[in-house]
């Protein structure tokens, strides 16, 4: 356990998850039974899921005409109630178009490893896991990078660090609330693989996004496209920058 576990000031709020999606209603209405959200928005090629408990941000699946190639950089860990309920779970999405697949996990690890209809990939995690044991339905956003990345998204969104060992690290809402997000530290994956999970952030007091993008350049993101508020962590993976405010206050 770190003991670098102080809240900074947020640059930024983490408002969304931009999920691509070749066929976005598909995706969220099998991600709406998969973490137990409801749909809030749905627009032709874009549809919104917002929490149904006290996570701070929403999953918003925006339609892409490219197929997922490679394995995601990012993905979700399901946490369970019971060991029936993990049972349950996992015949329940794959009724809806999950499927078990292999990405390299050993025999004796527990949680079951699945894939959503569009082949993403997510994690169904024992109900005996004390690390998400304070997590709701959606208890971690797990992501591949390494140490300086957690590192650059507790500093900007001033979520303290409460893992950080061996380069893994993760950080969790200052509140106590919603899931965690982890980085698995190295071997990374290839920087090849497709990026479908992008965080969507916005300044948290209406400040302008031109105002928060020098910060978090000061932070070690570079600009990928400032009028469109794109831009790439120090890893390399592409986040959005927006103007407006949390979930929890916007307008449907």
């Amino acid at each position: 356990m770190s003991d670098h576990v102080t809240t900074t000031e947020a640059t930024v709020e983490l408002i969304a998850l931009s999920f691509d999606a070749n066929d976005p209603q598909r995706q969220a209405y099998f991600w709406a039974e998969a973490l137990r959200w409801d749909i809030d928005d749905a627009q032709p090629d874009a549809i919104r899921l917002v929490p149904t408990d006290d996570t701070g941000f929403a999953i918003e699946f925006r339609h892409v005409p490219d197929a997922k190639s490679g394995q995601n950089r990012q993905h979700f860990d399901l946490t369970t109630e019971s060991v029936e309920d993990k049972a349950d779970t996992i015949a329940r999405l794959i009724e809806l178009g999950a499927r078990h697949i292999d990405i390299g996990q050993s025999p004796d690890e527990t949680h079951v490893v699945l894939a959503d209809p569009e082949g993403n990939e997510f994690c169904v995690i024992d109900p005996d896991n004390n690390f998400l044991a304070d997590c709701p339905r959606l208890g971690a956003v797990n992501c591949d990078g390494t140490q300086a990345l957690g590192y650059f998204w507790s500093r900007a969104l001033g979520w303290p660090l409460v893992w950080d060992q061996d380069e893994e690290t993760a950080i969790h809402d200052p509140d106590g609330v919603g899931p965690k997000i982890t980085w698995s530290g190295p071997p990374l994956m290839p920087a090849t693989a497709s990026t479908r999970i992008r965080f969507d952030i916005a300044p948290p007091d209406g400040r302008s996004r031109s105002s928060v993008i020098d910060q978090l350049v000061a932070l070690g993101a570079t600009v990928v496209d400032g009028d469109q508020g794109v831009m790439a962590d120090p890893d390399g993976n592409e986040f959005l920058v927006g103007e407006r405010g949390s979930p929890r206050q916007a307008d449907p």
